[in-house]
């Protein structure tokens, strides 16, 4: 169920992104749900190798290398999706995944954490 209500957020937030930025583009919400689904997966078997391969970087930037990765698989997702999903270059993919980062924290403290210990 947690991963389920992730998947969902995560659509959310990539909307909202959409709707801000003309260079974050989403054909739909059904494309934000799939993109959602594929960054997830991405998350789960990419991302892992990408932090080990950049600890040393990762170490000695104090963690922000971290966005660079994140960004990396935003481009991989929209990369998969083609023209349902269009980053137009990484300075916007390493922006969206610093704001998509955040939106995450705030909506699971204030949010879902509340709700759950309920």
């Amino acid at each position: 169920m947690g991963w389920l209500l992730g998947i969902i957020v995560n659509a959310i937030v990539l909307m909202v992104v959409a709707g801000y930025f003309e260079s974050f583009y989403l054909s739909s919400a059904v494309a934000a749900f799939i993109a959602s689904i594929i960054l997830s997966v991405l998350n789960f078997i990419v991302k892992p190798i990408l932090v080990i391969l950049t600890l040393p970087v990762t170490i000695i930037t104090l963690g922000l290398f971290m966005f660079v990765i994140n960004a990396i698989t935003l481009m991989l997702t929209a990369a998969l999706m083609g023209d349902a999903f269009v980053i137009d270059g990484f300075g916007m993919a390493i922006l969206a995944a610093v704001i998509i980062s955040i939106l995450n924290m705030l909506i699971q403290t204030f949010i879902i954490d509340p709700i759950r210990k309920k």
